[in-house]
This record gives C-alpha cells, sequence and structure tokens, in this order.
C-alpha cells in the first residue's frame, strides 16, 4: 500500500456550483457577469455562436481533419502502455480506445502482462454501464479493500467535471452491490476502514462544505445505516479548505488519520484514536507529513529550527513515528537540496526508499536502505542518463520491486519491472507516433528580469536555420510547485514537429523544478516574476534567432490559462499567437467562482488589500480597447466545475466586443481536463494546434 500523506487527499482539490455571484459594492459594474451562468439560455446561445463561427473557420478543411484524425489515431491507440496497479493478485488497468470510448476497467496476471498482447479481462465496462443506466460517467478511480479485495469504491463522474458519486462494487462478482455504500453526487471521496465501516467527507447539507467548496466534515459511516446518521469525525472551519480522513491498512501498522487542508501547502495530520481523541503530529503546516509503517517523512517546505538544529527548506527528513508522537526531535536527513536540485519525489519499497531527484530539470535516482548503522545511499541500477523518469512500488509490504517509466520528447514511454539492485526489465514500449529521426533536444538558460537563470527545453530539427522564421510554440505553467519535465506526446509531435515546428517548455519560478523556494518565488505580490521568467524565455528564443515575434506562439491551460493571459495582455509584442486554455482571468472574482478561494494562498485574496498587487496580473482588468494584441484563441469546458468557464467567457466577449481577433470555442463536457473521450481531446487539441499554426506560419 501506498504511504499516507497529509496531501495525498486533495491530489483532486475541486468543487462544483455557482457561488458568489453577487458583485461587491465597490466593484464597477461588469457588463459580462451574465456570462458567468453556466447552463444559462442567453450564456449557452452565445457559446454555440462562438463555437459554430470557430468550427468554421478552424475545422472544416481537410487539413484539419487529418490532423484531428492523426491525434486521435494516438489517443486510441492499442499500442498504448497500458499501466497497471496491483491488486491482490491480479494487474488491474483502465483503458480507453475507439472501441472503448469511456473506458474498461480490466485486469490481468503477471505472467499475462510480460506479454506483448496479454489476455485481459474485463471488469467494468463503463460504455455498456452508460448505455444501460442513460448516463456519461467518466471513471474517477477504485479503492478496493484488502486483504481480501472483493469489495471496491467506485468513484463516477458525470461528463468529466470534479463532483462524482461512489459506489460500492464485488470484485468477485464484477457488478454492483445492491444496497451497498453510496455516495451521492458531491465534491468529497468515501474511504475504507473494514469491510462495514467507511470515512465519508462530502456534501451533507447546508454548511457541510468549506468557501472554496470541498467537504468541511468528515464522519464515520457504518454499512445498513442511512448516510445521515455517519457518526461526526472531525469539523473543520468554513474557510478551511478540505476535510477528509483515511485508514492506513498496512499490516502490524494500522492507523486512521484526519486531514485538515487550510490552504495549499498548509495543512494538518491527526492521528484517530479508537476512543476517537485527534493527536496532531506537531510538525509545520508547511512540511508534506508521510507515514510510512515505522517512520514518519517531513519533507520541508520552509527552513525548521528543532532539537537544536535548523534544518533547510526542500529537506527530506525521516524518524521513527512513535518516537515523534513522545516528544523526540531527532531526524535523519533523506535529502538535503542544493542550488540545482529538489527533490520530485520519493518511493517506499518493503525494505528501501527510492529518491527521485531533478538537478537542472533533469532526474536522477538513489536508493536509501535502514540498517543498524542507519541510513546508507546508493544508487539506482539501470537509470537513464537522461530523460523523465517516474518511480512507484509495485506492493510496497511484499517485495522491492519497482515500476520504471521512462520518457522524453522525442523518445516513447518505456516501463520497466526493477528489483531495486537489478538491472530494469523493459516489459512495454510505446510505438514512436511521428518520425523523431533528425530532431534534438537542448536545454538553454534564460536571463530574467532580476538576473535568475530560467532553465527551458527546445525540440527542434537539427537542419534548423537559425533565421528567425521558425513557427515556435512555447509552453508554460508556473505554479502550484508544479514541474514541467520532457515527456513524449504522440499527439503534438504529428501536429507540431512533424510540420516543422519547434516546441519550448519552460520551467518558470512559481513551478516546483528547483523545490519550494522556486514555487515560492513566485507567490501573490512577486506573481509577476514568473511572467517575467516567461517573457525571458521568448526573447531568448529570438536572440538566438530561432525564431521572432510574429512566429512565437505561447499556449498554456488552467494556472498556465493565467500565465498565457498575461502574455497576451502584458507581453502582446513577443507573440505572434496566444492560446489561452481552461484559465484563470478575472482575478477579482476568482476566489468567489467554484474552487476559486482554495487558490488564495497562491495568488492573494482580492476582497482585500492584496488587489492592489492581484490586478497587476489580472488579463481581465489589463486589457485595454486602445492596444494591439495579437490573435487568441481561447477554449474552456461548461462542465469544468474546478476553473470557471465564466473567465474565458468573458475575457473573450470583452475583447471581441473591442474587435480584437479572438477565436472562442467551448466543449460542452469534459471538467477541467476539457475533454471527456477522445474524440473531444482531439478536437480540441487539433483546433489550437490548427489556430497556431495558421497563425505561425505566415510568411
Amino acid at each position: 500500500m501506498s504511504r499516507i500523506t497529509s496531501a495525498c487527499l486533495v491530489a483532486g482539490l475541486i468543487s462544483s456550483g455557482l457561488a458568489g455571484a453577487a458583485m461587491a459594492a465597490d466593484e464597477p459594474q461588469d457588463n459580462y457577469a451574465w456570462l458567468e451562468d453556466v447552463t444559462g439560455d442567453k450564456p449557452l446561445a452565445w457559446v454555440k455562436e462562438q463555437n459554430a463561427r470557430s468550427e468554421g473557420r478552424l475545422a472544416q478543411t481537410p487539413q484539419f481533419r487529418q490532423m484531428e484524425a492523426g491525434i486521435r489515431e494516438v489517443l486510441d491507440s492499442d499500442a498504448k502502455i497500458p499501466g497497471v496497479e496491483k491488486i491482490g493478485d491480479y494487474y488491474y488497468n483502465f483503458w480507453k480506445d475507439k472501441q472503448h470510448e469511456r473506458g474498461v476497467w480490466r485486469r490481468t496476471t503477471l505472467v499475462e502482462y510480460r506479454k506483448a498482447e496479454p489476455l485481459w479481462e474485463t471488469v467494468l465496462d463503463l460504455d455498456a454501464l452508460n448505455k444501460a443506466e442513460g448516463e456519461n460517467w467518466v471513471w474517477h478511480g477504485a479503492n478496493c479493500l484488502r486483504p481480501e479485495y472483493t469489495r471496491c469504491l467506485i468513484a463516477l463522474s458525470r461528463g468529466g467535471a470534479d463532483a462524482d458519486v461512489t459506489r460500492e462494487f464485488d470484485l468477485s462478482r464484477k457488478d454492483w452491490i445492491k444496497d451497498g455504500f453510496f455516495r451521492p453526487e458531491a465534491k468529497g471521496g468515501l474511504g475504507w476502514i473494514d469491510q462495514d465501516n467507511v470515512f465519508v467527507y462530502t456534501d451533507f447539507g447546508d454548511g457541510s462544505m468549506t468557501t472554496s467548496g470541498y467537504p468541511r466534515v468528515v464522519k464515520q459511516w457504518r454499512r445498513g445505516t442511512p448516510m445521515a446518521s455517519a457518526t461526526t469525525v472531525y469539523e473543520g472551519k468554513p474557510e478551511d479548505m478540505y476535510i477528509a480522513a483515511m485508514h492506513d491498512d498496512t499490516p502490524g501498522f494500522e492507523r486512521n488519520y484526519v486531514s485538515r487542508t487550510i490552504a495549499f501547502y498548509n495543512n494538518e495530520l491527526f492521528v484517530l484514536g479508537a476512543d476517537g481523541k485527534l493527536t496532531k503530529i506537531d510538525a509545520p503546516n508547511s512540511a508534506e507529513k508521510g507515514v510510512r509503517r515505522e517512520w514518519l517523512t517531513l519533507e520541508l517546505r520552509e527552513p525548521w529550527t528543532v532539537g537544536g538544529k535548523t534544518y533547510a527548506a526542500g529537506s527530506l527528513l525521516a524518524t521513527k513515528f512513535d518516537d515523534f508522537m513522545a516528544g523526540k526531535r531527532e531526524f535523519d536527513v533523506l535529502f538535503a537540496p542544493t542550488e540545482t536540485t529538489s527533490l520530485a519525489g520519493m518511493s517506499w519499497t518493503k525494505s528501501h526508499v527510492v529518491l527521485n531527484v531533478l538537478d537542472d530539470v533533469k532526474n536522477r535516482l538513489q536508493v536509501l536502505t535502514h540498517g543498524a548503522n542507519g541510513w546508507t545511499t546508493g544508487d539506482f541500477t539501470g537509470a537513464p542518463a537522461f530523460g523523465t523518469i517516474g518511480i512507484g512500488a509495485v506492493d510496497a509490504d511484499e517485495s522491492d520491486a519497482v515500476w520504471m517509466t521512462v520518457t522524453d520528447y522525442l523518445t516513447p514511454t518505456t516501463l520497466s519491472l526493477a528489483e531495486i539492485g537489478q538491472q530494469p526489465e523493459v516489459l512495454k514500449t510505446m510505438p514512436a507516433f511521428f518520425d523523431a529521426s533528425g530532431k534534438v533536444i537542448e536545454q538553454h538558460f534564460a536571463t530574467s528580469k532580476d538576473g535568475t537563470r530560467v532553465p527551458y527545453f527546445v525540440v527542434h530539427d537539427k537542419a534548423m536555420k537559425l533565421d528567425g522564421s521558425n513557427p515556435t510554440l512555447l509552453y508554460g505553467y508556473g505554479g502550484f510547485e508544479i514541474s514541467l519535465t520532457p515527456g513524449y506526446s504522440g499527439g503534438m509531435g504529428r501536429a507540431w514537429l512533424d510540420k516543422g515546428g519547434v516546441y519550448v517548455v519552460a520551467n518558470i519560478r512559481g513551478g516546483g523544478e528547483y523545490g519550494p523556494r522556486w514555487h515560492q518565488a513566485a507567490l501573490k505580490q512577486n506573481r509577476h516574476k514568473a511572467y517575467e521568467d516567461m517573457a525571458a524565455v521568448a526573447q531568448d528564443l529570438v536572440s538566438r534567432n530561432i525564431t521572432s515575434a510574429r512566429h512565437l506562439g505561447v499556449q498554456g491551460g488552467s494556472n498556465g490559462g493565467l500565465l498565457t493571459g498575461n502574455m497576451l495582455t502584458q507581453y502582446p509584442e513577443l507573440f505572434g499567437a496566444v492560446v489561452v486554455q481552461v484559465p484563470l482571468l478575472d482575478m477579482k472574482r476568482y476566489s468567489h467562482l467554484l474552487a476559486g478561494a482554495s487558490w488564495m494562498a497562491e495568488y492573494g485574496n482580492p476582497d482585500t488589500a492584496d488587489w492592489e498587487f492581484i490586478k497587476t496580473f489580472s488579463p481581465y482588468h489589463l486589457f485595454d480597447p486602445g492596444k494591439t494584441y495579437p490573435p487568441v484563441l481561447f477554449t474552456t469546458s461548461t462542465r469544468d466545475d474546478r476553473v470557471h468557464p465564466g473567465h474565458a467567457r468573458k475575457m473573450a466577449a470583452k475583447m471581441i466586443d473591442a474587435g480584437k481577433d479572438v477565436t472562442y470555442y467551448e466543449n460542452i463536457e469534459g471538467g477541467h481536463g476539457g475533454a471527456a473521450n477522445n474524440a473531444q481531446a482531439a478536437h480540441m487539441s487539433a483546433l489550437a494546434y490548427s489556430f497556431l499554426w495558421e497563425q505561425l506560419s505566415k510568411k
């Protein structure tokens, strides 16, 4: 089983519903506020009109249909690597292809999985389920109860929204359990304690959700009783972000926990005793807390002075859990950052810890082993010198085997089975979906406005002429401590690289490429530094004669949509085209829309004096109808219940009414990912790449 962490329950922190629709009394009239009515007749009529216009301009040519078909072929390919999760004696995979648009949950044995064409047993067919129930379910995952692994809690979302339902499923019969556990559609979750008890954190009615739209109350619910009668375990505050609980079923180390997420990177983790008493794990709120068997690990985001020692931000500390709870404060330092390194992840096996370290955005693996003389460090046998490496335990309670994935922009992903200390066994290799011969990957460093060294990757033809004429796509994110590392995309390769385009990924501040310090450098009043970094990369590409402004496009989604919205409004002279996907743009309203309140630790609170700096990076307010802007494509999803579609709608409408070159497309399904199936995903991607190529390949 995976380790318990203080963030493991908030990986999909999102919310639904139109909150805070009323405008503040001192806020100027917003002439486009009507577009925040997600499913209103008037807004949807506007959406459909814009969609038809965009489809008519971009999607009617043979070239578009060819591009869309090429991307769809990649997404539907049977040759993709079926990633698996070991559940009991079987290896489970969720699979989507042309015949299974919504997907099938299936299983096989390791013997079969080693074969080129494994024999799969279908456990649940979502397309068949949707047909039988007249629904549009999208898979959100399964949580199966050990040691028997016959009961699972399966989460399903309508149309790809973040809100979902949880239903109980019998793995032995491969069918739903009549009168089993059922959680109605809402943000939240259901987690096993034992076969007859679960933790439930969801919408229990008025006052049970946080202002961010997440669960504020967690309860223990016994089988055979109504959910309304479940016993309250913990109640958070309305202004908290997310309250949850979980059971660690590791044999010999069974424990219950309550997680209180106050904001991103601000959380508390409690041990729940048999008597219902909560005992806080008394470590800094900013630290990522992990418990695995007898060990407590703390990944620090700020310097911490404790026990007479000071530990640096970005360090990984380990101590015995029981000793820490008894008051001892002695730690082993498993990782300490340098100027160029940060901890990208860690994975426990039965006898080891594998650390995944980024060194100038390149992965390096280390194996740590605890013995009589403490922790020792060794290299990971068979790890490649370049590429993005992913590591995950096969069964951390039973073996030292790990799955290892390796990829880069030009190399299809490989999946290996590696026993620590032995050469990895390559099990699966993704096929090449585009011709990478003659292409190269380079890493360069731009200098930002304040002198900071900003890395970025460039993928291009070896024969590329340095004459400033190459259509170049710059991609970035820069937020929430998320790192962008090299990865293979068959769709991007076919739609962009195959056409001779140059692809660039910027590792700007706000991300996690250099650990917490890189993220914290662009928070709140320092947000501008992320945008200065992105502008510096754009300028560096031009100074190297790789491209020029009229041939340079920029693309990003979600927080990356806020990034590209700022590139559009603050640096319009640097770009020939801008793609803004599922974006935040109205930063005065963002905290009142859907999950927006949960991001105030990142951006600030616009209802306070913070607005003075927030307004400097609010594209909706920075737009000036008198200025010249490059052509822009806005895309979003009606079913996005994480970032409100009103952001993209309002910005597009404002610019259209000012006579600017705006293309808008809104998918009716898809949630925050923008698409609910491969057909929609291919269409959305083809629209973006077609728009970019149309604009950037002009002579």
